[in-house]
């Protein structure tokens, strides 16, 4: 994993906000599953996309990801915040596909790609792995090189 590229920037972000809100995307992938309904990767594109491309700092999901880390007052461990916003913009992506797929009513292939995100979300939520980083070395870098 050392030779991993990962954007870089500038920003900084808690990782206690970033593990938070990868629970509440699989929270909210989960419930898309089991109620089969494009409302949840609808939700989630819309606050992916807040995340990844827009300067505002507060989507919902980071809002109540905020909430949480001050009500249990957990400490703060600044991270960059780059690869973090590739990683929303993949979210983003997605969580497009899976909204289209459930509304064409292709089901099984919305479950599919919502057990992917599930996955990636829980590599960040449980060992702090982003998935993002690895899609960025493999996939994005070679075509800048």
């Amino acid at each position: 994993m050392k030779q991993l590229v990962c954007p870089i920037s500038n920003e900084q972000i808690n990782e206690r906000l970033v593990r938070l809100n990868a629970l509440f995307v699989i929270l909210l992938t989960a419930a898309g599953i089991v109620f089969q309904s494009a409302l949840y990767p609808l939700f989630l594109m819309a606050d992916f996309f807040i995340r990844g491309f827009t300067q505002k700092k507060f989507s919902p999901l980071s809002v109540t990801s905020k909430l949480l880390v001050n009500a249990f007052r957990l400490n703060e461990k600044s991270i960059d915040k780059a690869p973090k916003i590739f990683a929303a913009r993949l979210g983003f992506l997605m969580a497009l596909v899976i909204s289209v797929l459930f509304i064409n009513q292709l089901n099984t292939a919305a479950i599919v790609v919502s057990a992917v995100l599930i996955f990636f979300a829980t590599l960040e939520f449980a060992l702090g792995i982003c998935v993002g980083c690895i899609i960025y070395t493999f996939v994005v870098l070679p075509f800048y090189k």
